[in-house]
């Protein structure tokens, strides 16, 4: 394992970390105007770093031999590829919006799992931008880094991206889950503490590998666009819980009748879940992690067989509630469950999947955290 000052040949400057998430509910309303309910994990990424004044940036991270070096001046969308993209972009985006960072000596260390869709990616990019603009004392508002690091992702990495993931990162506290209005732009902190309550919120990732996402993901989108558009509102937010049938009867195609039922009962589930958390309720949210999840299996099709095995097996073992978590197609699920069972869910599933020749999952307890900061 490398250090900082192995790399570099100087002693840092600080550090600043910015953590990974989970989403509680809300799966696929983002781009629909609605509403998302994230934690932060515990689990982060950290940028350990030291300014240098020549505008350049340079790059490594904990496991990589090689430095990568890019100048702040001749940044382009493209100019920097593989996984340096990403601090890259975060580099560009902040000089495109005219703040006045300079170059800079960067290691990056995680302990958030790779490939489990708890958006390492806009984790990266958030510890990229707090660590550049804390080198030189530039003070922004966590919501606007949020929003850089999402057009850094859009318009340098070149995917398209929804906000919720970087508001997390950034504006997440803990013991509390972030209620997110995509429509409003607005967020309020809900109290959210299993742990006071002798629950866990068990994350398990199935290890599953990704299956044809992209176009998987471009297609539902599409759905919801279509029938938006036939049923003349601007986005499915706009169609009321109580409409819904309605809604649901004007629409001529049975797969376009299911994404709407999935994203106009889901967000009703999101504000279900709001007021039984803010009434202390947390064990009455564990059912509307399952109704998710259901809708997500049957409505929006975004499941796997690791997902809902490991789902009924969490219920089957006790589990308050379980439900995939993330764009689907693979990653992780969250089960809520009694602490005293925690032990006896995660071996239940590990069994099950050895059972139908899964790859070995694996879990972490999401304690809700605080969003980005500096370590030292």
């Amino acid at each position: 394992m490398s250090t900082f000052e192995e790399v570099f040949g100087t002693t840092p400057d600080g550090a600043w970390r910015a953590p990974g998430r989970v989403n509680l509910i809300g799966e696929h309303t983002d781009y629909n105007d609605g509403l998302v309910l994230p934690i932060a994990l515990p689990n982060q990424i950290s940028v350990t770093a030291s300014a240098r004044e020549d505008g350049i940036v340079a790059v490594s991270s904990n496991g990589q031999d090689a430095v990568v070096e890019f100048a702040l001046d001749s940044l382009r969308p493209g100019s920097v590829t593989d996984w340096a993209t990403y601090p890259a972009g975060m580099a560009w985006i902040l000089r495109e919006s005219g703040y006045p960072i300079g170059g800079a000596n960067l290691f990056v260390d995680s302990d958030l799992p790779t490939g489990a869709g708890l958006s390492s990616s806009a984790a990266l990019l958030c510890a990229t931008g707090v660590a550049l603009l804390g080198l030189r004392g530039i003070e922004v508002d966590p919501a606007e880094v949020a929003r850089l690091a999402q057009k850094a992702e859009n318009q340098y990495v070149g995917a398209p991206v929804g906000l919720m993931d970087q508001m997390a990162s950034m504006c997440c506290t803990a013991g509390h889950a972030l209620y997110f209005d995509i429509r409003a732009m607005s967020t309020t902190q809900i109290p959210f503490d299993p742990e006071a309550d002798g629950l866990t919120l068990l994350v398990i990732d199935v290890k599953a590998p990704h299956r044809h996402v992209d176009g998987e993901y471009a297609a539902r989108r599409k759905s919801c666009e279509n029938a938006a558009e036939l049923l003349g509102v601007p986005a499915l937010r706009s169609i009321a819980f109580e409409e819904l049938d309605a809604a649901l009867a004007k629409l001529p195609e049975d797969v376009d009748r299911r994404r709407v039922r999935h994203v106009v009962t889901e967000i009703r589930r999101v504000e279900d879940a709001v007021a039984l958390m803010h009434a202390g309720r947390l064990r009455d949210v564990g059912p509307l992690f399952t109704a998710s999840h259901a809708s997500l299996r049957d409505d929006f099709e975004i499941t796997v067989p690791e997902l809902d095995v490991a789902v009924d097996t969490a219920l089957s073992a006790g589990a308050l509630g379980a439900r995939m978590t993330g764009g689907g197609f693979g990653g992780c699920i969250i089960a809520l469950v009694e602490t005293s069972e925690a032990d006896k869910t995660f071996t239940a599933i590990e069994k099950a999947f050895a059972d139908n020749g899964f790859r070995a999952p694996t879990s972490l307890a999401a304690t809700p955290s605080a969003g980005a900061s500096k370590l030292h």
